[in-house]
């Protein structure tokens, strides 16, 4: 009798034991479950903050293309106004959706402006203008580089919340998908005409 107390105290034990064991482990995996998310999260925001720095750039160096492209192509208005205009709604957008959207637009009407610019050989070859342009086509390059580790990070972040059981966390958290920065506009996917 006595050895029977003895065998169901041990496995009474033991059980506890595991299920301490258990306990801790799932706590552990809960904790390191969250700060991988909110490192995750950091790591979108970080990447979006570099890129917004390029954009900043590019909406900066467009008033003095746009102005110099006016000197030579007055009749050109409703190009230039639709630059500006994407321009401004750009730099006014409030959160991520708005601003890759206001960059998609404004990315369709510097199109445009080149398009336009094709159409005069002196503004083609005048030495401010070209160095705008070039300077424009390195922005325009660094924010690709810097949209590709945003859609990086982004693609880290949402499957992570995704995949089971980090869902569970992340749902505890109350986390939402992060927007990919790309073309929405099919439109904007396709070359622009030029027309002589």
């Amino acid at each position: 009798m006595l050895f029977s107390i003895g065998v169901g105290a041990i496995i009474g034990i033991a059980i506890g034991v595991l299920v301490l064991i258990l306990v801790i482990a799932l706590v552990s995996w809960g904790i390191k479950t969250y700060n991988r998310i909110i490192r995750l999260r950091n790591n979108v925001e970080e990447s979006f903050s570099t890129m917004d720095v390029y954009l900043k750039k590019r909406w900066d160096l467009i008033p003095n293309l746009v102005e110099t492209v006016k000197g030579y192509a007055n009749h050109e208005n409703k190009t230039l106004e639709a630059v500006i205009s994407a321009r401004n709604m750009a730099v006014g957008a409030k959160n991520a959706q708005e601003k890759i959207s206001a960059e998609n637009a404004l990315t369709g009407t510097l199109k445009s402006l080149f398009a336009v610019s094709e159409s005069y050989p002196n503004l083609k070859a005048d030495a401010q203008f070209l160095r705008l342009q070039n300077q424009l086509n390195e922005l325009e390059n660094e924010i690709a580089q810097s949209r590709k580790y945003y859609n990086a990070k982004v693609k880290a972040f949402n499957t992570m919340l995704e995949i089971f059981p980090s869902s569970i966390i992340a749902g505890f958290m109350k986390q939402e998908k992060k927007p990919f920065f790309e073309i929405s506009d099919e439109a904007h996917r396709e070359n622009v005409k030029i027309s002589f």
